[in-house]
């Protein structure tokens, strides 16, 4: 059994696409409507905000962090831009831009209580998202609209001076795929392309794997994971914006349920929660994985769409218990060999 662990572990990325494909034969087994391409590329923009974040979540448990508070910068961001353009009257694009810098000094000020000041990332992450929710609600009470309600009506067309319409993001498409899909692929190259192909990512493993040893060598690690948690929150704000566009509200709880699907996806990819290793094409498997998962079960099983929340965090726990038991055995194989020697 251990031996067996050991070998999936060390074809993880190949187990997640054998996975993905078997949930295609499953769901479309039980129901064929499950495989209409349009049906899917709905399904993948509806849970965009959970690829998107976890992409540069990947980034943060590299280093041996954890960031919980993306969910709460999505409601952040998209309540800023609706109260900015609704109430204050602002180009609904320049509300997009404050939305991201006000998502990136929300990220600096967690990345600076966890690079330099040494305080838990879990702990402040999660102060961080009820102190982030909290700034939401308060921003959301500055408009004239009831917080229940929400902001609507943002513009579907082409305003003075503008390449696209804000809506666009949301809805429009590019050569007959979603505008979000489109969007979702160039921030997958970009991600791999920083991860594996810059001295940068390669800090972040170094970090990941011994802090220490890093600093020795010259890397500013404080700097480095502290701008792992801006690009983190960066990518909340990317997401927020989209969610608001395509939904054509913006709240300030919008995206509130998607820390376990975040945390899920990323552990799920093969990033450990150690830090030292992690890959975004593993991110981006599973990611897809639980997406059409939570598509699949209610179409095909009549599965209550409240109850999604159970097979992901089984999934969480069966990952995570396997990692732990291949990694034991093979730590005592390792000691088992240096006894010989």
């Amino acid at each position: 059994m251990k031996d067996m662990l050991k070998k999936v572990f060390k074809h993880w990325e190949m187990f997640l696409v054998i996975f993905l494909i078997l949930e295609f034969v499953v769901f479309g087994a039980a129901n064929p409507k499950f495989l209409r391409p349009q049906s899917i590329m709905n399904s993948i923009v509806n849970y965009i905000s959970v690829c998107i974040i976890s992409l540069f979540v990947t980034m943060v448990m590299i280093t041996g962090g954890i960031d919980i508070q993306a969910p709460a910068i999505i409601g952040l961001s998209s309540i800023i831009i609706g109260v900015l353009w609704s109430d204050a009257g602002l180009n609904i694009w320049a509300t997009v831009a404050i939305a991201v810098v006000v998502a990136a000094l929300c990220g600096a000020l967690s990345g600076f209580f966890v690079a330099y000041c040494g305080v838990q990332p879990m702990v402040v992450t999660l102060g961080g998202s009820f102190l982030y929710s909290g700034i939401a609600l308060m921003v959301s009470g500055m408009s004239a609209t009831p917080a229940y309600q929400g902001i609507g009506g943002f513009p579907a067309k082409n305003e003075a001076g503008e390449f696209v319409s804000f809506r666009f993001l949301g809805k429009g498409n590019i050569f007959g795929i979603p505008t979000q899909i489109v969007i979702y692929v160039v921030l997958i190259l970009l991600c791999m392309w920083i991860l594996h192909r810059t001295k940068y990512g390669e800090r972040l493993f170094l970090i990941g794997v011994n802090p220490q040893a890093a600093e020795y060598s010259g890397i500013n690690t404080r700097a480095t994971i502290m701008s792992t948690y801006v690009l983190s929150a960066v990518s909340a704000a990317i997401a927020g914006t989209l969610l608001t566009a395509n939904v054509n509200s913006a709240k300030y709880d919008l995206g509130s349920g998607y820390t376990l699907a975040i945390i899920t996806a990323v552990v799920l990819g093969g990033t450990l929660n150690t830090g030292g290793k992690g890959s975004i094409i593993g991110t981006v498997l599973a990611s897809l994985i639980i997406c059409i998962l939570r598509y699949g079960l209610p179409l095909c099983f009549g599965v209550s769409t409240q109850n999604l929340d159970l097979p992901i965090g089984l999934i969480l726990v069966v990952v995570v218990l396997g990692r732990e038991i291949a990694g034991q055995h093979m730590l005592s194989h390792l000691f088992k060999r240096r006894r010989k020697e």
